[in-house]
């Protein structure tokens, strides 16, 4: 029984996979790995807007399925540094007081949807790119010699967005630059939040808002192609 239950199940998501592919109609372009390389930055109560100088070294690796000819389904894995001082850009009077600093490893897994705006995997156009856009959700974890602030978790959840370009290389493989924000619901990602003022150790923040990260960056991707299913010969 357990045996004839097992054929079934193979059968059923054999025929399933063969169906899908079928409806999907994306030329055998079913699944995809790739890397990149770029940076971290990060936005909070040391560095209020995106700031270049502030750029550390990351790396990412994922995987990714196509759902359609317009949307994927992502999920990899990026880690690298991220870091700021008040010693080097001072956002005002206080912080050059304060003379915080952080610089840790930070580790995020993610899944993410993106979408294509253009029919780029079309091998008839003359000019196989397309603008796109993603967002998911993910998990981050922090790790270096840092004196806690408070009492906290060093995993916490983060929401990604943004949206990059690609461009075809050959039907193998194509090129991708991306800029992605992390939203956060954590403020201690500087390990500077909320504090005492009367207390004049200048050692606070805003409570109110919320550290982000973002990751910048090149990705190769390798195209893997599907066997097609056989048709009938009767159609």
């Amino acid at each position: 029984m357990l045996k004839t239950n097992r054929r079934f199940l193979v059968f059923f998501l054999t025929l399933a996979f063969c169906t899908n592919a079928s409806a999907q109609q994306i030329l055998g372009q079913r699944a995809e790995i790739g890397f990149g390389l770029g940076t971290f930055n990060y936005t909070g109560d040391l560095v209020r807007t995106y700031n270049l100088t502030t750029s550390k070294f990351a790396g990412t690796v994922f995987y990714r399925s196509n759902i359609s000819n317009v949307i994927s389904l992502r999920t990899s894995i990026t880690a690298g540094k991220i870091g700021a001082s008040d010693k080097n850009h001072p956002i005002d009077a206080f912080a050059t007081k304060r003379a915080a600093s952080f610089n840790l490893f930070l580790f995020e897994a993610a899944g993410t949807f993106e979408y294509h705006f253009l029919d780029w995997r079309d091998s008839k156009r003359r000019l196989r790119f397309t603008p796109y856009l993603f967002a998911g959700a993910g998990l981050f974890g922090i790790s270096g010699v840092q004196q806690k602030a408070a009492e906290y978790s060093n995993i916490q959840m983060a929401i990604p967005f943004g949206g990059g370009m690609k461009y075809v290389i050959n039907p193998k493989y194509y090129i991708a630059f991306e800029f992605g924000i992390r939203k956060t619901f954590f403020d201690y990602l500087d390990n500077v939040s909320d504090g005492n003022a009367s207390l004049k150790n200048y050692q606070y923040g805003n409570v109110f808002d919320n550290d982000n990260y973002f990751f910048t960056g090149i990705t190769i991707t390798y195209t893997f192609y599907d066997i097609p299913c056989p048709g009938s010969p009767y159609r």
